[in-house]
C-alpha cells in the first residue's frame, strides 16, 4: 500500500511542478485541494496508463467519484486505497 501511495504522490508531485510537497494526508479535491479539475484528469489518466501496465482497469468514474465525503479523491491515501483494491479486482 505504501508503495501505490508513494507512485500517486510522485505523479501528484510531477503534475504540480517543481517543490511540491505531496504527502498521504494532501487533498486532492474540496477546499483544500491542491489540483486544480484538470490536473486532477492528468492525475487518473496517469493512473489509467500505470494500471495498464500492471494488467488491470482503473475505473475512476463512479458515482461517488466527485462527492467531498465520499470520493477516491479526497487525499493521496485514499486514492492510494482505491488503486489497490481496483488491483486486487
Amino acid at each position: 500500500m505504501k508503495k501505490i501511495e508513494a507512485m500517486i504522490a510522485e505523479i501528484v508531485a510531477e503534475i504540480l511542478g517543481e517543490g511540491s510537497v505531496v504527502t498521504g494526508d494532501t487533498q486532492l479535491i474540496g477546499g483544500d485541494a491542491q489540483l486544480d479539475s484538470m490536473q486532477l484528469v492528468e492525475v487518473c489518466l496517469a493512473l489509467e496508463d500505470k494500471a495498464d501496465q500492471l494488467g488491470f482497469e482503473f475505473d475512476w468514474t463512479s458515482d461517488s467519484t466527485l462527492s467531498r465525503s465520499r470520493s477516491m479523491f479526497r487525499s493521496v491515501s485514499t486514492l492510494a486505497e482505491e488503486f489497490a483494491r481496483q488491483q486486487k479486482g
